[in-house]
């Protein structure tokens, strides 16, 4: 672990103490977000030490040029940045004409910083001695509304201890912002105009080369001692900057207060020329309603959002913290009620990695979406990927594919690929195969079989025509291979025959082959559209077939295991357990090709196809594959540890599945990887809510029946959680002794529990 300054707390993330080496880290740990959009846990006031400025507006963004590459054919031609947006948090405050910072003030007692969980907001207080000797008690809280998504709100109190004082607060809005990721510093946006009217201000902007239209926009009321202060503000602005002034004669012991209103308005969802005016209506709505109803409003939103999706675990304060963090979090940044956006790897968080859609969406999130909330949720991420198709097929023409071939990209905003590293961007090719997982497992899981005639049938039949054409016919060993590939497994670049690339592609041919035969026993009339639209025939079908059934997988007789790719046992077998912990995380300190000769594994690729594929393969071979990689394997990608706690969990290795698990829950929170400065592991979190439901839960769907195979770790005395099983909510308890079930629906639903069918009833609790 790295830090381990966060206080445990079942509904809260604490830190007491102010430490200016910690101070980027919690600004990613104390992120705050509402789906529409975020930001990172920087001061309201100003703070001249190193920190890391970030706000963010969902769906909007820049094409980056690429930095290097792109003199090869089919190289994309930018990285999207998520973009760092204009602030609108700032208030800057002036005591006796000193500036509040706490970087330069004489002492900092007494501080403490809170992101409750429970009900969505950050709070901060402490005590500071400003180099004048006024000592101040400054109380803040914060939160970006749930209901009113494009409004955030502050609450900024300040004391003076010591002596009366004249204070002032400056609350503003900046569009002379930069990126912390960016590849050449390119001017991101254009101010277009600064404008105020009483006191409200408004900055409009729009992004360079896309073209997205923003206002960003503020309003404040001061009070003393809770009264409102009726005090007409100075207004200043330059090309970038619009500001109030409240000035104020404090006396000792008094209270000054601002609250302030601000956030964004965009032209997704307003018309490019009416942006101030919304802005306008969105400040009525909250200045109305005032803080503290505001927050009210928010307290009822997260608990509705809780009653279905909070996970509790008794006995165990660290493991309960973990997971409300982690389910928090996916919770603030998608919320999915709009088909255009996805779940970007940092969330609003940070800005590594760019874009906002990976292959974890399709095989860590949409579990978490389909069983937390209504399937709607987890349909509009699918739908994503379909409104993405004619871009997929372009991606796979640059590379010379054709017929319709897709290739999803690796990392994207609009469905163009905008990721830039080769052995990522083309070799990573499997993104398509959790593509097509994803529309198997939703129709598996929810039993709605509607998107696929609407819509997955189209998107299956472009990604088995790439891997058709992907496959290349071996004569010397009489089998079809998938060359030059990267698997999930990043460590290892350019390989050949990866076993999970080779084996998700038959799967993908065998499926969607399967599927079409269902599509036109059942639907055909969207048969007959989609074959005329695709033009496919039997004799492209029995081609696909004839790849699927002669798929070369590595196999290894000596060790009874199937080989990561071609040539893994010709490394140097030296396991984890050897490597000097000195050298950890080896990504940090070790060079590209010292890793790419290693046999050290990210994150297990036959694993991760055991943990998709469970029924192709008996326990005994899980055992056997989990034995020989768990050793090799690192988990310095985010997504490792939690398919590694569900395995070891179905093979009873319930001390590891445990310890996987805490590592996947508390990645951030402890910065197992030395990196959560630059924000969190989002996707990945969805994978620890997976780590206890189809972990420690078991639960799985067997022959179109929800199953489970409860187990418990030692070290907690009970857990529950909650699934929305086709549109039936189950909760299931478990401690040391016993499993309950409870059912909230109005039908009997006959369940598996260890294998025996158990009916359980609407509101009747099943001991078991």
């Amino acid at each position: 672990m790295n830090l381990d300054y966060i206080i445990p707390n079942n509904w809260s993330i604490l830190e007491e103490g102010f430490d200016p080496n910690q101070v980027k880290a919690s600004e990613s740990l104390f992120s705050i977000g509402n789906g529409a959009m975020g930001q990172r846990a920087n001061f309201e006031e100003k703070y001249s030490g190193p920190t890391f400025q970030g706000s963010y507006i969902a769906g909007v963004y820049y094409p980056d040029k690429t930095r290097v590459g792109w003199w090869k054919n089919g190289y994309p031609e930018y990285f999207a940045k998520v973009l760092n947006a204009p602030s609108w948090i700032g208030i800057n405050v002036t005591i006796n004409n000193e500036q509040l910072d706490l970087f330069a003030c004489k002492n900092v007692k007494d501080f403490r910083r809170e992101l409750n969980m429970k009900v969505g907001w950050l709070s901060r207080s402490f005590v500071a001695t400003l180099q004048n000797d006024i000592e101040v008690e400054v109380k803040t809280k914060r939160f970006l509304s749930l209901d009113l998504d494009e409004v955030g709100a502050i609450d900024f109190n300040i004391t003076p201890l010591n002596s009366d004082a004249e204070i002032t607060f400056e609350p503003y809005l900046d569009s002379g912002i930069t990126n912390e990721d960016t590849n050449w510093d390119d001017k991101f946006w254009d101010t277009l105009n600064v404008s105020h009217e009483n006191n409200q201000a408004f900055i409009q902007a729009k992004t360079m080369k896309t073209d997205f239209y923003t206002c960003t926009f503020m309003e404040s009321q001061v009070f003393i001692d809770g009264k409102s202060v009726v005090n007409k503000p100075d207004f200043a602005s330059d090309a970038h900057l619009a500001s109030f002034s409240y000035t104020y004669n404090v006396k000792k012991d008094e209270t000054y207060t601002i609250h302030k209103f601000g956030g964004y308005t965009v032209d997704r969802n307003h018309d490019k020329n009416e942006l101030v005016a919304a802005a306008k209506s969105i400040l009525s709505k909250a200045t109305d309603a005032g803080f503290s109803k505001l927050l009210d409003n928010q307290k009822e939103a997260w608990a509705k959002i809780w009653d279905m999706a909070d996970i509790t675990i008794d006995g165990d304060v660290k493991a309960q913290q973990g997971i409300r963090f982690n389910i928090f979090h996916l919770n603030q940044t998608y919320s999915g009620t709009d088909a255009t956006l996805n779940i970007g790897p940092k969330g609003f968080t940070g800005e590594k990695y760019g874009g906002s859609t990976y292959w974890d969406t399709e095989a860590y999130c949409i579990p978490f979406y389909m069983a937390t909330k209504d399937q709607e949720v987890a349909r509009n991420l699918l739908k994503y990927r379909y409104n993405h198709l004619e871009k997929a097929i372009e991606n796979a023409q640059k590379l010379g594919f054709s017929n319709g071939a897709a290739l999803y990209p690796m990392v994207t905003m609009n469905g163009e690929e905008c990721h830039n590293e080769w052995e990522i961007t083309f070799e990573e090719i499997h993104r398509n195969g959790a593509i097509a997982f994803a529309i198997f497992n939703y129709y598996r899981y929810t039993g709605d079989f509607s998107y696929i005639p609407e819509m997955g049938l189209e998107v299956l039949i472009g990604i088995s025509r790439f891997w058709h054409q992907r496959a290349n016919f071996s004569t010397h060993k009489n089998k079809y291979m998938i060359l030059g590939v990267t698997g999930p497994n990043e460590y290892e670049n350019n390989v050949n025959n990866n076993w999970y690339t080779n084996y998700i592609a038959k799967w993908c041919i065998d499926y969607t082959l399967e599927t079409i035969e269902k599509v036109k026993e059942g639907h055909s009339v969207d048969f007959e559209r989609i074959s005329g639209k695709t033009n496919i025939s039997h004799e492209e079908l029995a081609l696909w077939k004839k790849v699927a059934d002669n798929m070369y997988f590595p196999y290894s007789e000596e060790h009874n295991v199937f080989l990561q790719q071609d040539g893994f046992l010709d490394k140097e077998l030296i396991t984890v357990e050897d490597l000097d912990q000195a050298q950890r995380p080896i990504n940090q300190k070790w060079s590209w090709d010292r890793i790419l000769r290693s046999p050290y594994i990210k994150q297990a690729d036959i694993l991760q196809g055991f943990y998709f594929f469970e029924d192709d393969f008996s326990t005994e071979e899980l055992e056997r594959h989990f034995k020989f990689y768990e050793p090799f394997t690192v988990h310095e990608s985010s997504l490792s540890p939690c398919v590694h706690s569900i395995q070891a969990a179905k093979l009873d290795r319930m001390d590891q599945a445990y310890t996987f698990y805490l590592r996947t829950s508390r990645l951030d929170l402890d910065d197992y990887n030395h990196e959560v400065h630059e924000g969190l592991h989002i996707t990945s979190m969805a994978g620890t809510w997976m780590s206890i439901v189809e972990g420690f839960g078991g639960m799985r769907i067997k022959n179109d029946t929800l199953s489970f195979e409860p187990k418990i770790p030692n070290q907690w005395d009970a857990y529950s959680f909650k699934v929305n099983f086709r549109n039936q909510i189950i909760k299931v308890s478990v401690n040391q002794n016993e499993t309950q079930f409870q059912l909230e629906g109005d039908t009997d639903l006959q369940i598996l529990v260890n294998g025996k069918e158990l009916t359980i009833s609407p509101n009747n609790l099943v001991t078991v």
